[in-house]
């Protein structure tokens, strides 16, 4: 089973295919926020990959991004990706100092919206 590594939270192992905010919520119990709900509309659920980080993107991700101005290096949004291999990351974005009540509504255990995966550019 792939290994998920959090800076300063441990490592976890995580079935593939499961969607990493979910990985970070549901098994690691971590405060990463999702505002949205996991459906890429919020860039709340951002993550830093220190290594393992996936060559392909949704185009739902791409776009998100793009539209917010974040372009920094190995900045990926939780939401849309797929634990398909061992990943170390950072949190990013936490409940913790938000000011927010909650860390966002449940995510899907599918993608959303529907992906379409292009490699990342």
């Amino acid at each position: 089973m792939p290994k998920l590594t959090i800076e300063g939270q441990g490592e976890f192992e995580v079935p593939a295919g499961t969607r990493l905010v979910n990985a970070l919520t549901k098994i690691a119990g971590t405060d990463q926020l999702h505002a949205c709900g996991g459906k890429c509309r919020c860039t709340t659920c951002r993550v830093e990959f220190i290594a393992g980080e996936p060559s392909k993107m949704t185009e739902a991700e791409q776009a998100t991004l793009s539209a917010r101005g974040i372009d920094q290096q190995g900045v990926r949004l939780s939401c849309q990706i797929l634990f398909e291999q061992d990943q170390h990351i950072k949190l990013i974005s936490r409940l913790e100092g938000s000011g927010r009540a909650d860390q966002g509504g449940a995510c899907a255990e599918e993608i959303e919206p529907e992906p379409q995966w292009v490699e990342k550019s």
